[in-house]
C-alpha cells in the first residue's frame, strides 16, 4: 500500500518539471533608467489624487521589453524570514545591470507593501501615473522597479484572497451539512473547549469566525493533511495532531486549527504590510518568494513551508495531487468563485465615521496600541481601552462600552459582540466591528439595531486572554481584518491609531494631541470624547 506521505513525495519530480518549464519562458530584456524616463511620464510618489498618464506614454512603457516578476527557482543562500522590511541595497556601479521589473499593481497594494516586497525605495520606482505615499494604489497601475533581488522563487498563484479570509464567498456555506454528508472522522468528532463540548463542524465554524479564515480552506487543509473529511486518520499523529503541529500543547482539533490559522495570518497580513519576504522550510532552508504574489497565495505558501521541506512543499502545492486541486474538487473552482467577490479591498474604500467606544464625558485609558485582532501573530488590527477604576486586574466595571457607529448586532458569544454596519446581519460582508471582553451581564442581544453611542455592554476579562478589565476592538471589511495603522488607519472621534515599536505600543493622534498607549493606565494614556 502506498501511504499518504509516500504518494505526496511521488508528486515532487512532476511539480519541479512544471515549475522549471514555466520559469524558462521569462523575458530578460533590459531597459536603462534613462530610457524609461524618456519614454514614460514619471509622476513620482505623491500624496494627491492620481494623475492619469497619457495613452502614448503607457503604450511606450508597455511595448518596452522588461523583466517579468518570475525567475528560475533557485534555493541557495537565501535570506531568513523577517518580520520587518528588508533594507534596500545600493547597486554596484561595476556590476552588469539587470533588466527592471514590470509590475502591475493588484488590489490591496500600498507603497510600503511594494517597497518591502521588492526591496527598493519609493524613489527607485518609475510609474506611468502618480501613486500615493499613503493609502491604496489603483489596481493595474504599471510600475517599473529595479531588480535588486538576487534569487526569487517562481510567482505561481495558488489561492485567491477571498478563499483565505472568511469572505462573502463562503457566507452561505453550511459547514455542519457538508461535514455530515462527507461522513468521515470529523462528522463524529467531539471535543471540549473550556466548559463546552463541540462537534467537529462546530469547532471548524468557531475557528473560522474567531479568526475570519475561510472554512472552505480549513476543511480542505484538514482533509489534505489527515483525511478527516472523507475517511479516518491513518495513525496516532493524524488522530491527535491532524494539522501537523505535533506538540503536546497543540493537541486536539481546536488547537491544531488555531495554530494553522495563525500561520495563514502571518503569511496573509505580513504580505499585505510588506514585512514578509521569505519562506523558511521545515528543514531550515529559506527562499525569497516572488513579490508579485497575491496575499492569499503568500498565506498558503507560508503555511506549507511550516509543514514541509522544499521538495515536499513543491509537490504539495504544484504536484499532480496538490492541495489546491483537492479544494477545487471539494468546493468548486475558487478562481471562478472569487470573480464575484473580489477585490475584497476596493481602492476607494473609506472607513465610516466612528466615535470612541465609550460614553461621552467619561475618561478611559488607551491601554493597548495596534496588536493582533485574534490570537497570536494575527493582523495588527486591534486596539484596547480600559475603563476608569481604582482597582487593577479583572475587576467588575459598571462603565459602558458603546457602538462606534450605527448598525445591527450580527453575533454575540463568549466575551464577543460583532457590530455589522451595513445592517444585513452578515459579518462576512461590508464593515464589521469586533468587540472582545464584553461581560455577559447587560450584554446587547443579537439582532439589536443600535445607533452610534448606544450601549453594547460592560468591559471585562471575559473571552480570550486578559489580565485586566478592558475592551478590545478591531475592524474587518468583507472578512479581511483592516490594519489599525495601515492605508485605512483606525480613526475614532478624530483620534488616529499609530503603531509603536512593538505590538500593544503606539499612540492615538488628534491634531497636536497625542495619547500614549500604556497598560498601567497612566495619565499619558487618558482619553475622552472631545
Amino acid at each position: 500500500m502506498i501511504t499518504r506521505s509516500v504518494a505526496r513525495r511521488l508528486q515532487i519530480v512532476s511539480a519541479w518539471a512544471v515549475i522549471a518549464a514555466a520559469s524558462l519562458s521569462c523575458s530578460q530584456g533590459y531597459v536603462s533608467p534613462a530610457e524609461l524616463t524618456a519614454t514614460a511620464i514619471v509622476q513620482g510618489v505623491v500624496s494627491t489624487t492620481e494623475v492619469p498618464a497619457t495613452a502614448a506614454a503607457i503604450a511606450s512603457v508597455e511595448d518596452t521589453e522588461v523583466a517579468v516578476i518570475t525567475a528560475l527557482p533557485t534555493f541557495t543562500d537565501m535570506p531568513d524570514i523577517t518580520s520587518t522590511p528588508r533594507p534596500t541595497r545600493t547597486p554596484d556601479p561595476n556590476a552588469t545591470p539587470k533588466p527592471p521589473i514590470q509590475y502591475y499593481t493588484q488590489a490591496g497594494d500600498t507603497l510600503p507593501s511594494i517597497t518591502g516586497r521588492f526591496g527598493v525605495t519609493a524613489e527607485q520606482i518609475v510609474a506611468t501615473s502618480a501613486i500615493p505615499e499613503t493609502g491604496l494604489i489603483n489596481p493595474g497601475t504599471l510600475l517599473i522597479i529595479p531588480d535588486v533581488l538576487d534569487e526569487v522563487y517562481d510567482s505561481t498563484l495558488v489561492m485567491p484572497d477571498s478563499e483565505v479570509v472568511y469572505s462573502p464567498s463562503a457566507s452561505n456555506f453550511d459547514i455542519s451539512a457538508f461535514v455530515e454528508s462527507a461522513g468521515g472522522h470529523l462528522s463524529g468528532y467531539k471535543e471540549t473547549v473550556g466548559s463546552k463540548q463541540y462537534s467537529g463542524a462546530e469547532l471548524v465554524q468557531r475557528v473560522a469566525l474567531e479568526n475570519s479564515i475561510n472554512p472552505y480552506l480549513l476543511l480542505a487543509l484538514l482533509e489534505y493533511k489527515s483525511g478527516w473529511l472523507y475517511g479516518s486518520p491513518a495513525n496516532f499523529a493524524e488522530a491527535e495532531y491532524p494539522m501537523g503541529m505535533v506538540r503536546l500543547e497543540y493537541k486536539g482539533l481546536y488547537k491544531q486549527l488555531s495554530w494553522t490559522v495563525q500561520q495563514l495570518n502571518i503569511g496573509y497580513y505580513g504580505w499585505r504590510a510588506g514585512t514578509l519576504s521569505s519562506l523558511q522550510f521545515k528543514d531550515g532552508s529559506t527562499v525569497r518568494i516572488s513579490p508579485g504574489l497575491n496575499a492569499g497565495s503568500a498565506a498558503v505558501q507560508y503555511l506549507f513551508s511550516r509543514w514541509y521541506d522544499q521538495l515536499e512543499w513543491a509537490g504539495a502545492l504544484f504536484g499532480p495531487e496538490n492541495m489546491p486541486d483537492l479544494m477545487k474538487s471539494m468546493f468548486g473552482d475558487f478562481w471562478i468563485r472569487s470573480q464575484a467577490v473580489e477585490p475584497l479591498y476596493p481602492t476607494d474604500l473609506q472607513q465610516p465615521e466612528f466615535q470612541l467606544p465609550f460614553q461621552s464625558g467619561r475618561v478611559w485609558s488607551y491601554t493597548g496600541g495596534p496588536h493582533s485582532a485574534w490570537g497570536e501573530d494575527g493582523a495588527t488590527a486591534a486596539i484596547d481601552f480600559g475603563p476608569p477604576s481604582s482597582v487593577s486586574g479583572c475587576a467588575k466595571s459598571n462603565e459602558w462600552v458603546t457602538a462606534v457607529a450605527p448598525g445591527v448586532i450580527a453575533r454575540t458569544g463568549e466575551g464577543v459582540v460583532i457590530l455589522d454596519l451595513d445592517g444585513d446581519g452578515d459579518e462576512q460582508t461590508g464593515w464589521n466591528i469586533l468587540y472582545l471582553h464584553i461581560e455577559t451581564r447587560d450584554k446587547v442581544a443579537t439582532g439589536t439595531v443600535v445607533a452610534a453611542g448606544d450601549k453594547i455592554g460592560h468591559p471585562s476579562c471575559e473571552g480570550g486572554v486578559s489580565t485586566g478589565t478592558h475592551v478590545h476592538i478591531a475592524r474587518k471589511f468583507n472578512g479581511e481584518w483592516i490594519l489599525a495603522d495601515g492605508p485605512l488607519s483606525f480613526t475614532m472621534s478624530g483620534y488616529v491609531a499609530k503603531n509603536g515599536d512593538a505590538p500593544y505600543q503606539g499612540k492615538l493622534v488628534n491634531g497636536d494631541h497625542k495619547v500614549i498607549a500604556d497598560p498601567l493606565s497612566s495619565n499619558k494614556s487618558n482619553i475622552q470624547i472631545p
